[in-house]
C-alpha cells in the first residue's frame, strides 16, 4: 500500500496541468494517477477512526465511507449530466470486484498455497446478497420499457427499489453486528493493519482525502469526452473499465495481498462486500441524491449492461459455493473479465 502513495505527485501536477490548459489526456492521466493514492489515504483513515469508535461505530463507518472515491466521482459526473457514465460505472465497479480483483486473488493465492479454504456460510450470505442485487438492479431496467413514456413512473420505480435496497442493504449489516462478525465483506472490515494515527490526524487526512478526490474527480470527468475522442475509445469503455479501476486501486492491491497470506476469506470478504456496497449502498444513494442535484438517475441499465452483471455474479456465486478456491478458478474469473473487457472496447456508441 505504501508504494501507491508515490503516486501523490500527481497531485500538483494535475493541478497545474489544470490551470496551464494542458492537453486533455495529461489532464485525464494526472487526475486518474492522484486519485489512486487519496483514495488509499481516505481507506486508511477510516480504518484507523473505525478502530477507534468500536466495532458497531466502525461498520458502520467502514460502509459509509468504503467506496468514497467511487461516490465522489459519480457524484461530480451526475452534476455535469453524464448519467449513462455514471450507471457503466456503477456495473462496472461490481464486475470488476467478483471478476478481475476475485479472479486475480485467487489465482496468485493458489499459485502461492494451493487450495485455499473459507468460511462457506460467509461465502454463501455474500452470493446470496450478490444475487438479490442483480434482481433488484435488473428489475426496474425489464420493468421501465413497458413504462418507459411515463418518465414520472420509472423514476418512481427507480426511487422505490432503491428505498428498499438501501433498508436490506442496513439490515445486513445489523446481522452482522449481532453476530459480532467481522470479516464477511458487508460493510464491516476486519483487524486494523493500517497506519496508527491518531484520531485527530486521521479526520485531517480523511477530509483532506475528500477534498483532493473531488478536485480531482472534477478534472477527470471535465476531460472524458476529448480523451475518448482522441484515443478512439468510447465513453461507455472509459466508465465501465477504467474508471472503476481509477477509484478501487487501493482495495483491489488489498484483496490481493492478503490472499496471498493466505488469508482467503478476508480476501473474498474484500471483493465481494466492496461489490455490494456499490450495488446496495452506492447506487441507490446515487439516486437519491440525483434528485437534489437536478438530474435524476434511474436505475435503468442497458442490456450490455445486465448480461455482464448477471455472468459475472453466477459465476462467482459457483466458485464460492464450496468453500475451497484454486488458481485455475482464479484463471477463469479473470478470463470472463477480460472477454467481458474486448467486447466493451469493440462496442462504440453504448452512451
Amino acid at each position: 500500500m505504501r508504494i501507491i502513495h508515490f503516486l501523490l505527485i500527481f497531485l500538483p501536477l494535475a493541478i497545474l496541468a489544470e490551470i496551464l490548459h494542458w492537453p486533455p489526456l495529461v489532464i485525464f492521466a494526472a487526475s486518474a494517477l492522484a486519485v489512486i493514492p487519496l483514495a488509499g489515504l481516505l481507506g486508511e483513515a477510516t480504518e484507523v477512526l473505525a478502530e477507534k469508535v468500536g466495532p458497531r461505530l466502525g461498520g458502520l463507518l467502514n460502509a459509509t465511507f468504503g467506496n468514497a472515491a467511487e461516490l465522489i466521482i459519480t457524484i461530480i459526473a451526475i452534476r455535469a449530466g453524464n448519467l449513462d457514465l455514471v450507471k457503466a460505472s456503477l456495473i462496472g465497479s461490481v464486475i470488476g470486484n467478483i471478476l478481475l480483483v476475485l479472479g486475480a486473488s485467487i489465482l496468485l493465492g493458489g499459485l502461492r498455497h494451493g487450495v485455499q479454504k473459507f468460511d462457506r456460510a460467509n461465502a454463501g450470505i455474500d452470493a446470496t446478497m450478490l444475487i438479490l442485487a442483480v434482481i433488484a438492479i435488473s428489475v426496474p431496467s425489464i420493468f421501465n420499457a413497458a413504462i418507459e413514456p411515463d418518465t414520472l413512473r420509472v423514476e418512481e420505480l427507480s426511487l422505490t427499489t432503491a428505498a428498499v435496497m438501501l433498508v436490506i442493504y442496513a439490515l445486513a449489516i445489523v446481522y452482522q453486528m449481532r453476530l459480532k462478525t467481522t470479516n464477511n465483506g458487508i460493510g464491516v472490515q476486519p483487524t486494523h493493519t493500517g497506519p496508527h494515527w491518531k484520531p485527530s490526524v486521521a479526520l485531517a487526512v480523511l477530509g483532506a482525502s475528500v477534498v483532493g478526490i473531488a478536485i480531482m474527480s472534477e478534472f477527470l470527468v471535465g476531460s472524458i469526452e476529448p480523451v475518448t475522442e482522441a484515443l478512439g475509445m468510447s465513453e461507455f469503455f472509459v466508465g465501465i473499465i477504467v474508471i472503476p479501476l481509477i477509484g478501487n486501486v487501493a482495495e483491489h492491491l488489498v484483496a490481493v495481498q492478503v490472499a496471498m497470506k493466505n488469508h482467503m476469506e478476508l480476501s473474498l470478504s474484500i471483493a465481494n462486500g466492496s461489490s455490494l456496497q456499490i450495488a446496495l449502498f452506492v447506487a441507490p444513494v446515487l439516486v437519491f441524491l440525483s434528485l437534489l442535484l437536478g438530474n435524476p438517475l434511474t436505475l435503468e441499465f442497458n442490456n450490455f449492461e445486465l448480461i455482464a452483471l448477471v455472468a459475472a455474479s453466477v459465476i462467482a456465486a459457483f466458485i464460492s459455493v464450496d468453500g475451497r478456491s484454486n488458481w485455475l478458478e482464479g484463471a477463469m474469473l479473470l478470463a470472463v473479465y477480460l472477454i467481458l473487457a474486448l467486447a466493451f472496447f469493440f462496442l462504440p456508441g453504448v452512451l
